[in-house]
């Protein structure tokens, strides 16, 4: 008798594939470390958060001492051409230094400057965070592309197995006369589509599998794939609300752009400063030798302050201080954008992760469906109440339906990742129960 169709499907596509994929498998977490110590963008965000740490001490500066020194050696040659008797030739030799320290007592938009540069350092590091957590999902949507481009290509490869199965039947029966040439050809169009739909699912898998390299760094090695029958756990808390309102005041785009609302605020500041006067302390000590044409020394010391008010300035810091507050405005419409996106992402990704719950749980139910279905079309084609054309279509449907599974099974996945994301509450740990879903 001949081997029945879902054996086939079981033993000679599944099972050399898996074993071939769980060789050395590397996990979710393995890939992302690579992706953590290889990532081009991970690693020019960690530079540009390197650079934003230097913004307080360069804000701070500008309040503390600043001391210089200068000096100057010169010789001069005075030569009489006027006067009537000869006088000789005076030649002198000076040579003078100074040390000069200046305190800033009063300088508001100096003081403006230096709180700017700390929101500046809090924006770098919210950037950073954010990094963090988008090269988390991209990592994980890398793998799962890849698992999801295997898992299409190996049904369409056990769909291959099983139409040229079918397709040999078809031609057996319609050499000893209990078929048409038609059921021939059924079969011929559906091995024929299966061997085009297997070449394209060859070069999805090498484009997704360069897609993971391009984050990793190097060609990613056999990927542990899902588990069978896993179970997805349902977002916590299952209400929407408080994921809403995490992502609104959580959310790394959103305390970004509070951030830049305080740093407009302060830009008002700094520029209205240009109206208020300004107050120095200023302390010098200086020494000077000369020779020649009076010789001696003398030494300067001095301590004092040092004030300036301006007066008029063309207009010029009325103009930026109406400039900084229009920008003042701009960062509040930002920021309510940004309020708005991220709570519209939170919502998509608690619907899509509800959403998926329920479409994994309904294609479960479909795929032991399919089955039953194709057992039943199997035997009934053997025993002649069935046509070829039957067994075609519920090898199709039950086919369709595995990609699709295995599919929204990734999806619902990557939605719980996203909703996080949003939250802004997305950490490396939350890969670990993701990881768990894998056979490693």
């Amino acid at each position: 008798m001949r081997k029945p169709l879902i054996a086939v499907l079981m033993t000679s596509a599944f099972v050399s594939m898996t074993c071939s994929l769980q060789a050395q498998a590397a996990d979710l977490i393995q890939v992302y470390q690579q992706a953590l110590a290889n990532d081009a963008q991970y690693a020019s965000a960690r530079a540009a958060l390197s650079a934003g740490m230097e913004r307080v001490p360069q804000g701070l500066s500008g309040l503390l001492p600043q001391v210089s020194a200068s000096g100057s050696n010169t010789r001069n040659s005075i030569e009489p051409i006027t006067s009537t008797i000869s006088m000789p030739t005076v030649k002198v030799h000076t040579n003078t230094y100074n040390l000069t320290l200046a305190q800033p007592l009063f300088r508001w938009d100096r003081w403006e400057t230096y709180q700017q540069s700390k929101l500046a350092q809090a924006i770098a590091e919210a950037q950073f965070a954010q990094v963090q957590q988008d090269l988390i999902t991209r990592v994980a949507q890398a793998y799962f592309d890849v698992l999801s481009a295997q898992d299409n290509l190996g049904a369409t490869q056990a769909q291959k197995v099983a139409t040229t199965e079918q397709l040999a039947s078809a031609k057996r029966n319609f050499e000893v006369g209990t078929q048409t040439i038609t059921d021939t050809h059924e079969a011929q169009a559906a091995y024929d589509l299966v061997v085009a739909q297997e070449f394209a699912a060859i070069n999805d898998l090498a484009n997704k599998r360069s897609a993971l390299q391009t984050i990793i760094g190097e060609a990613p090695a056999n990927l542990a794939p899902m588990r069978t029958g896993v179970v997805i756990s349902a977002p916590e808390p299952a209400a929407i609300e408080p994921w809403v309102s995490s992502a609104e005041e959580q959310n790394y785009g959103v305390v970004t752009a509070q951030f830049s609302v305080e740093s407009a605020k302060r830009d008002i500041g700094r520029n209205r400063a240009g109206h208020y006067p300004t107050l120095d302390l200023i302390a010098n000590t200086g020494h000077t030798y000369t020779t020649g044409g009076g010789t001696g020394s003398a030494n300067n010391n001095a301590i004092g302050v040092q004030w300036s008010i301006p007066i008029f300035s063309g207009f010029a810091v009325t103009s930026k201080v109406r400039e900084s507050i229009a920008l003042e405005n701009k960062a509040r419409n930002d920021l309510e954008t940004a309020r708005r996106t991220a709570a519209q992402g939170a919502r998509q990704a608690f619907l899509g992760v509800n959403s998926g719950l329920a479409q994994v749980k309904a294609l479960e139910a479909a795929e032991v469906s399919s089955k039953s279905a194709l057992e039943s079309n199997q035997l009934g084609y053997q025993v002649g109440v069935r046509i070829n054309i039957d067994v075609l279509n519920a090898q199709k449907q039950l086919f369709s339906t595995q990609k699709d599974l295995s599919k929204a099974r990734y999806d619902t996945i990557m939605n719980g990742l996203r909703l996080k994301s949003a939250a802004g509450t997305l950490k490396e740990t939350d890969l670990v129960p993701v990881n768990a879903l894998l056979d490693k």
